[in-house]
């Protein structure tokens, strides 16, 4: 049974979780359109490694069986106002998005949270880093393949463009992890000498 500052938590990062992927949704329709990456990137890809820091830090704190709730309450959130939000029925491409977005989403996430949970002993950067990255490889796959094969966008090369950066960007979500770390132990009175660092 989770005390009241466990609930708090449980929801602030359900609702992350749902804003995450609601933002990368509608910025992943969006190329980045500098430097000559139009053909490469969309913004969606510097929002959505976010996803797999909230699943981390759901699993560190509560372990994996709520970690997988944190991941379903946020995809309902994150796929249902998705829906309601960015989605224009009257375009195949759009609905494509929705649909890639939701499979690689519950997919890559709960590869993520089994990963973390093998690896949650061992130093306390390789759970998250290693899931996360595994994870972006999936949904990087399943996303662009389902939304875009057999269009006219250049889905491998934005696959491969989002991925380099979703890797970048799991490397980076170290730092905010390490540093919440601490405050996630308070609250759900975990023991910092039960993990690797």
């Amino acid at each position: 049974m989770l005390n009241l500052k466990q609930r708090k938590l449980f929801f602030i990062l359900s609702f992350f979780m749902g804003a995450v992927v609601i933002a990368s949704n509608y910025l992943v329709q969006f190329p980045v359109n500098f430097y000559q990456l139009k053909n490469v990137l969309t913004y969606g890809a510097f929002s959505y490694p976010i996803t797999f820091l909230i699943t981390d830090l759901a699993n560190r704190a509560f372990g994996k069986k709520t970690a997988r709730y944190v991941v379903l309450i946020g995809f309902f959130i994150g796929i249902v106002l998705t829906l309601f939000v960015s989605t224009n029925f009257e375009d195949i491409i759009s609905v494509r998005i929705a649909i890639g977005s939701a499979t690689a989403f519950i997919i890559a996430q709960n590869l993520d949270v089994n990963i973390f949970d093998v690896l949650r002993n061992k130093k306390w950067y390789v759970a998250p880093l290693t899931s996360s990255i595994l994870g972006s490889i999936i949904d990087t796959f399943l996303f662009f393949s389902i939304a875009f094969y057999s269009t006219d966008i250049p889905w491998v090369t934005l696959a491969l463009g989002d991925l380099v950066v979703k890797l970048i960007v799991a490397l980076i979500m170290l730092i905010p992890f390490r540093i919440l770390i601490s405050k996630i132990n308070d609250i759900t009175d975990v023991k910092v000498k039960k993990f690797n660092y």
